[in-house]
């Protein structure tokens, strides 16, 4: 059982039989009563967010959810196939339980993915990828004022912001938590 003190994020709960991931966790200590922490929590079964106060002397379940790395081989129509590189086990998820990480989903790269219940239920993408970049508009000369940007088109299909030096071809770092530009790649 956990006690308040090691809800922290990334650290997997269960609440009524379903999994929750911690996002983010909060100690309040309020005037006369005991500490609270406000936690906002990822269903991992539906992805839904829940907020949810947890009182000083409350003890919470650790889920018994399994993580395990599976590479990225195809997606077809709504299902995305993953294979385990050890076992060679192949699994898929639906377009639900992959939802707008599908813009950050490069062939032969790994990831991890949590199973309830001997089910794949949810993927969890490393913070930083590196994407090539297969379509940019050229940088306008007398545009390079300050921190002008121009949207660029990565091998996933997904457009961002980068800036103006950024060419096809390039290698970038992408943010997948805000799917923002960090750095050109080598």
């Amino acid at each position: 059982m956990y006690s308040i003190n090691n809800l922290k994020p990334g650290v997997l709960i269960k609440l009524g039989g379903i999994p929750y991931l911690i996002l983010e966790a909060k100690h309040l200590k309020m005037g006369r009563g005991g500490a609270i922490l406000q936690t906002k929590l990822k269903n991992l079964m539906t992805g839904a967010i829940l907020d949810k106060n947890f009182k000083g002397a409350e003890k919470v379940q650790p889920a018994d959810v399994e993580q395990k790395i599976f590479q990225y081989l195809y997606n077809q129509q709504n299902s995305y196939f993953f294979m385990d590189s050890k076992t060679f086990e192949q699994i898929s998820l639906d377009d639900k339980q992959i939802g707008n990480k599908k813009r950050f989903l490069k062939e032969g790269l790994s990831y991890d993915i949590f199973f309830f219940q001997g089910k794949p239920i949810d993927l969890e993408l490393p913070i930083k990828i590196v994407f090539k970049v297969i379509k940019t508009e050229p940088a306008v000369k007398g545009n390079t004022v300050s921190s002008a940007t121009k949207k660029a088109t990565i091998e996933t299909g997904f457009t961002l912001s980068v800036p103006l030096f950024v060419k096809e071809g390039d290698k970038i770092k992408v943010d997948t938590r805000s799917g923002q530009y960090l750095e050109r790649a080598n």
